[in-house]
């Protein structure tokens, strides 16, 4: 549970950017594409047939925000190592106020990421490369927000959901210990609070809050239980500024259960390769943090578009560091950037970065699925803000307990015909397990990550629009048998609509490059056709 996330909840999500007009549009679609792969490294081609069923849809107006974009795919090889696969990718993200009071903010999310922080990094994740699992995930969340008197009270539950299956290979060096496979995860989130306006009692600001959150990950029966209450101050010290602080307690715990061994010492694993529970361990403690916590900053507001947070204290045992800035340039364009320091875990950090993505964003028309991973820009800057990166989140997808690091910084504009969209970020993870339990462990250990992305679009005219998107991973840890990984690529496509029928032409060029091994590049071309209903 982290203090930021906690106000964003209570504070920023329980109100709905207000609409400008009353929108609403649905776009189911059946899409028919012959696309060809070629290995430029192993000198390999395969051609595969893609058919494809999807909707897009969105609704605004005074009461509701929101946006779906999803596609289910076939992929039908023409010979060559390729196998069938079915995908299901996309992304909704809505909101709808009921009461003046009483408000519901939900999001779900279904694409593929890569699994073993250590393993390959291909730039495509459509395809049954190394190392890529399909992901799904889902959070709703309930809020409430009225006066009482001269103060706001406020409570909001959030429940969220995270499924992965389980890869065929990794493609790790020959030899390294294997990691957990995460399987699923159901996690609660309850928070209230209390606070009145400076100046309406007192001439500072005061809130006081608390939450209790629960997670549940069947992968060695993970629990996660956390729970801190805290009071908080507001003292303005100008007009565009104002100091404040808070003080409390909070209570974090972790505990796993050991893998079953067989009578060699080995772990045994299920039919997807996972740990086996053995149900006559006791439940080990992989984290435990217990006592005050507090800290303090600045609030830095100038305008109602521009508004600076930077706050430091004592949190998780040391130091901890936190901030936001969020600008509205021109109606046509904004910038977010987060600073944030949290324990977590994988379910937990993607259904909260869920909650951060806009209610309207903007959508890639590569053909090739590689959408949903990385930042999620938004296609109303002056409502609906920047947009969000969900890379930290999608960094590795490990069952353990971990304490999360980092920033994210991304820009969107939308202007004319033209959309951009600019992220980058860094992500360090410190990984936490029993360290008295038998068998592989990442207690101790650190993984990290930088990303970049960066896509631009543009109609050409009426009927026609080019766009390009370039993005960067490097991926580094001290799990053993990691090397650096890189993974970069670059897509375009070319879009020309009949009416109801679409075309699209689309390339991608990618590579991955681990230390110790040669580079791999590969390249894609799809041709493709679309009839919108």
């Amino acid at each position: 549970m982290r203090r930021p996330l906690l106000a964003a909840a209570l504070g920023a999500a329980m109100t709905a950017p207000p609409a400008l007009a009353d929108t609403r549009y649905i776009a189911p679609y059946v899409e028919l594409g012959q696309a060809v792969g070629a290995d430029l490294t192993n000198d390999d081609v395969v051609t595969w047939t893609q058919v494809a069923v999807g909707v897009d849809a969105g609704v605004s107006n005074g009461r509701a925000e929101g946006q779906i974009s999803a596609r289910y795919e076939r992929r039908i090889p023409w010979g060559g190592n390729l196998t069938d696969v079915d995908m299901l990718s996309g992304l909704a993200r809505g909101s709808v106020r009921l009461s003046p009071a009483f408000s519901i903010d939900a999001g779900a999310l279904a694409s593929r990421s890569r699994i073993d922080i250590r393993g390959a990094a291909p730039g495509l994740f459509s395809d049954d490369s190394a190392n890529v699992s399909n992901v799904y995930s889902l959070y709703v969340a309930p809020q409430l927000a009225t006066n009482v008197g001269p103060a706001q009270v406020t409570a909001a539950y959030r429940f969220g959901y995270t499924r992965v299956d389980a890869p065929d290979f990794t493609g790790i060096a020959p030899g390294a210990p294997r990691l957990d496979y995460f399987d699923d995860e159901t996690s609660h989130l309850a928070m209230a609070s209390i606070g009145v306006g400076a100046g309406r009692i007192a001439p500072f600001g005061i809130t006081l809050s608390g939450a209790l959150e629960r997670d549940f990950a069947s992968q060695l029966s993970q629990r996660y239980e956390g729970e801190f209450a805290r009071l908080d101050v507001v003292q303005p010290v100008s007009r565009t500024v104002a100091l404040r602080g808070g003080i409390g307690y909070e209570k974090i715990e972790a505990t796993q259960r050991d893998a079953l061994f067989d009578v060699n010492g080995n772990p045994v694993l299920d039919g997807n390769g996972r740990f086996v529970t053995d149900p006559a361990s006791p439940r080990r403690i992989a984290y435990h943090t217990d006592g005050l916590i507090y800290d303090a900053g600045v609030i830095w507001r100038p305008s109602p578009r521009l508004e600076l947070q930077a706050s430091a204290g004592y949190r998780y045992g040391g130091a901890t560091y936190f901030g936001s800035l969020s600008w509205r340039l021109s109606p046509d364009s904004a910038v977010r950037a987060v600073v944030y320091d949290g324990v977590t875990t994988f379910g937990r950090q993607l259904r909260d970065g869920l909650a951060t993505l806009p209610t309207s964003f903007q959508t890639q028309g590569d053909g090739f699925g590689q959408q949903f991973t990385g930042c999620v820009f938004a296609s109303q800057p002056a409502t609906g803000g920047a947009g969000g990166c969900l890379n930290s989140a999608f960094q590795s997808v490990s069952t353990a307990v971990y304490r999360t690091r980092g920033v994210d910084v991304i820009y969107t504009r939308t202007e004319g015909r033209t959309r951009i969209g600019l992220g980058a970020g860094y992500a360090n993870r410190r990984l936490f397990s029993p360290p008295s339990a038998p068998g592989i462990t990442v207690f101790g250990t650190n993984d990290e990550s930088y990303y970049a992305q960066i896509f631009y679009a543009r109609a050409l005219s009426r009927v026609s629009e080019v766009d390009a998107n370039l993005f960067m991973n490097y991926y580094d840890a001290d799990l053993p048998g990691m090397r650096g990984v890189l993974g970069a690529g670059l897509t375009g496509a070319y879009q020309y609509r009949f009416g109801r029928i679409g075309t699209i032409a689309s390339l991608g060029l990618y590579t991955y490059d681990q230390r110790g091994y040669n580079s791999q590049w590969s390249a894609q071309g799809l041709l493709g056709a679309r009839y919108t209903f």
